[in-house]
């Protein structure tokens, strides 16, 4: 019975994550070197990479959606697809449907049918593994090779609608007000505030404590005595303000603000791809090109300055060494594409090592957004 019930549990649990094919998810596939040609895959040498984008809408097991395959100016193509997904395998079957848009110089154009894995690493999630295209013409075999796409929020082209519908349609979390307590910031505790009666000695018919001797006195006749108090009585004013105890106060280290900003890091979008957190105060990074050799270029700032200028990306490393410093909080690594090569995006793979830690991290950066990688030292 326990193993029964162990058994649903993860296939629960896979199925939530399931649920998260549905987005866009982009990268690119290849042709098999011994396979055979035909169709557009003819424009394709062995070592040539198509670019690839699809985006999901799933249901249940189910998912429909569109892909994109591009191949700079020389192919384009956009078809329907539709597939399932087997969550105690994570295994996940796409079919092209019927292409709806196409650009390409003679011959006709190949739909693939794609057998995927997914998985989920470091907080990134994958869809990897093989293809198979026939014509669209008279269904003969256009080939065969590998895929692989990475789940990403942005699109090479637009959002479609059911994606955009899906985003409207979750429902918004509800908002809590954060608990509210008064503070005497002087005496650095809860306030007590006393309501007092007015200062009229001739009319006081309230028992009167006083506190100079060990014993009580109560007095419940008026007096015509004025009421000293004891200076331990004695109050200084107490300013009563809102604390949010709620929110967190985090105080870090702003970093030097004499360093000019360089203008490419001002005027383009600058989005968080990775934070890597580390007890090692050197970092080793190689840089290479993630995919066709296609003349990328890229230059490189930590923490606004300029380590890499206009460097080539090729299946070769480009080195890069940082020193963390302990007195500030973080250190960025900003990626700026200096061109997009001849199949844009411009895409990179950044290897880290991390004392004992390996990362990989894989980049996307265009002319109007850089890519920023975080490193955070915690000796």
């Amino acid at each position: 019975m326990k193993s029964v019930l162990l058994f649903l549990f993860l296939g629960i649990s896979f199925f939530g994550q399931a649920q998260q094919l549905s987005g866009i998810w982009r990268g690119n596939f290849r042709n098999g070197p011994s396979a055979p040609q035909g169709g557009h895959m003819d424009l394709l040498s062995v070592d040539d990479r198509y670019k690839f984008e699809v985006q999901l809408d799933q249901n249940d097991k189910k998912f429909t959606g569109v892909t994109y395959s591009y191949l700079t100016t020389v192919f384009y193509g956009k078809a329907t697809c539709e597939g399932t997904i087997n969550p105690a395998t994570h295994q996940v079957l796409l079919s092209e449907m019927k292409i709806v848009e196409v650009r390409m110089a003679g011959g006709a154009p190949c739909i693939m049918t794609l057998f995927l894995k997914y998985s989920k690493e470091n907080g990134e999630e994958f869809l990897e593994g093989t293809y198979f295209s026939t014509s669209t013409r008279d269904s003969t075999s256009c080939g065969r090779g590998t895929v692989f796409l990475r789940k990403v929020t942005t699109s090479d082209f637009y959002e479609e609608p059911f994606l955009a519908k899906k985003e409207k349609e979750k429902p918004k979390p509800a908002e809590q007000k954060p608990a509210v307590k008064k503070v005497d910031t002087i005496a650095n505790k809860p306030a007590i505030v006393k309501t007092t009666p007015k200062n009229n000695p001739h009319t006081t018919t309230k028992p009167v404590v006083t506190k100079s001797t060990n014993k009580a006195t109560v007095n419940t006749k008026p007096t015509n005595k004025a009421i000293v108090k004891t200076p331990t009585e004695t109050k200084p004013n107490v300013k009563i303000v809102e604390v949010d105890t709620a929110a967190k106060v985090v105080v870090k280290t702003p970093p030097p603000t004499n360093i000019t900003v360089p203008k490419v890091l001002a005027s383009r979008e600058n989005t968080l791809v990775k934070t890597i957190t580390t007890n090692s105060n050197q970092v080793e990074i190689n840089i290479y090109d993630n995919g066709t050799i296609d003349n990328d270029t890229i230059s490189v700032y930590v923490d606004k300055k300029l380590v890499l200028s206009k460097k080539r990306l090729t299946d070769k490393a480009i080195p890069l060494t940082i020193t963390l410093d302990d007195t500030v909080n973080y250190h960025e690594l900003v990626m700026v594409a200096e061109n997009l090569g001849e199949i844009p995006p411009n895409t990179s793979l950044m290897v880290v090592k991390a004392g004992t830690k390996r990362y990989e991290v894989r980049i996307t950066s265009t002319e109007q957004k850089n890519a920023v990688v975080v490193f955070k030292y915690e000796k």
